[in-house]
């Protein structure tokens, strides 16, 4: 695999305080990667690092083999950000045709059009007066626009109704398939266990867990199978086995925790239980997340 994004030995201090402490990573070509960790953790610091808005206190950070400010980088690069801002007086479609102006190989116009939602009317509407949402579709097409090999976003789906927020993860999926490499930041973990091919978890600053959503969750997670079944019907004869962790019943349903949930489904048939409404759970992110964070401390 190419190597993209390589960080090593990353360190980021202000007024003695440390934002980003001794990480080290590699992203490759194709990857779609997802940041994720509570307020204060290190991820937009990391993010301004990549993107050469502020320089390491200690190591290195590498795009393509070169430094992130080299103008090589900056042209197969396109980011959205937390805070969107437009430029004045100049409409929508002015601005898309401005920066894609400054890349050698830009995304057609109609391509990016396409992908990302925008309307005849709002290409025509002064960027000042778009709304909240219109202004990030803008923001979302700027990323796109230089057709760039590595696109990195921050929090990209805050403020977004479902349809755009589909929409956008559409496009994500999209420019996967190519091959881009995607870097992205969220507080929306359904986003990152469905989207993602990799989590880099982050706490105070450093790196806890980095893997696929089934790796990061299968540390703490434990797969199980649920169903419903009447509370009268004895499950003592799946306690005799020694596949099952353990046996519980929440909002109606009994959870079968084991690490070989096919075995489960085995046992239920072969025990002949009258249960139905069978699902197969693998474990919740949100069960990793809070678990490898808790104890986080003060936002630096």
């Amino acid at each position: 695999m190419n190597e993209v994004l390589t960080l090593k030995n990353v360190t980021k201090s202000f007024h003695q305080k440390t934002a980003v402490d001794d990480i080290s990573f590699t992203i490759g070509k194709g990857e779609v990667v997802a940041i994720l960790g509570p307020n204060g953790a290190g991820k937009t610091t990391t993010i301004s690092m990549i993107l050469g808005l502020f320089k390491p206190s200690a190591g290195e950070v590498r795009i393509f083999n070169h430094l992130p400010q080299e103008k090589q980088v900056r042209e197969k690069i396109g980011t959205m950000l937390q805070e969107v801002s437009v430029m004045p007086g100049l409409k929508v479609q002015e601005i898309l045709e401005l920066i894609r102006s400054y890349y050698p190989h830009p995304l057609p116009m109609s391509e990016l059009i396409s992908l990302t939602g925008l309307t005849g009317e709002e290409l025509k509407t002064r960027a000042e007066k778009l709304s909240g949402g219109q202004k990030r579709r803008l923001s979302f097409a700027l990323a796109l626009a230089g057709n760039p090999e590595l696109i990195i976003f921050d929090e990209p789906t805050v403020g977004m109704d479902i349809s755009s927020r589909s929409r956008f993860w559409q496009t994500v999926d999209s420019f996967a398939a190519q091959g881009k490499t995607i870097i992205f930041s969220t507080h929306y973990l359904q986003e990152a266990d469905d989207v993602a091919d990799r989590i880099l978890l982050f706490k105070d600053g450093t790196i806890v867990a980095d893997g696929t959503p089934a790796q990061i969750k299968s540390q703490i997670a434990k797969p199980s199978v649920s169903f419903i079944v009447d509370p009268e019907t004895s499950l003592e004869k799946l306690y005799l086995h020694t596949e099952i962790d353990d046996i519980y019943r929440k909002n109606n349903r009994v959870y079968v925790q084991s690490s070989n949930t096919d075995r489960v489904l085995e046992l239920i048939f072969q025990e002949k239980l009258a249960v139905r409404d069978i699902q197969i759970e693998r474990g919740k992110l949100e069960e990793v997340y809070e678990e490898l964070t808790r104890g986080t401390k003060e936002a630096v």
